[in-house]
């Protein structure tokens, strides 16, 4: 299946937080908007913001300001 375009837009967030090990408030509220745009989470986005809580919970991913 392939991805939405909100979804892609989530995995090069995602992936760019996981390269860095960090994510900003920025990046964060650039997720949330992105998520939310469409007023519908389909899977593969649950997925993909379900894999980064799990990286800022252990601490594999930390959350900056910015």
């Amino acid at each position: 299946m392939a991805l939405s375009h909100s979804a892609g837009r989530l995995r090069e967030i995602i992936e760019k937080a996981i390269d860095d090990h960090v994510i900003t408030r920025s990046e964060m509220d650039l997720i949330i908007s992105s998520v939310t745009e469409d007023g519908h989470i389909d899977p593969q986005e649950q997925a993909l913001l379900e894999q980064l809580q799990d990286m800022i919970e252990n601490k594999s991913v930390r959350v900056i300001a910015g």
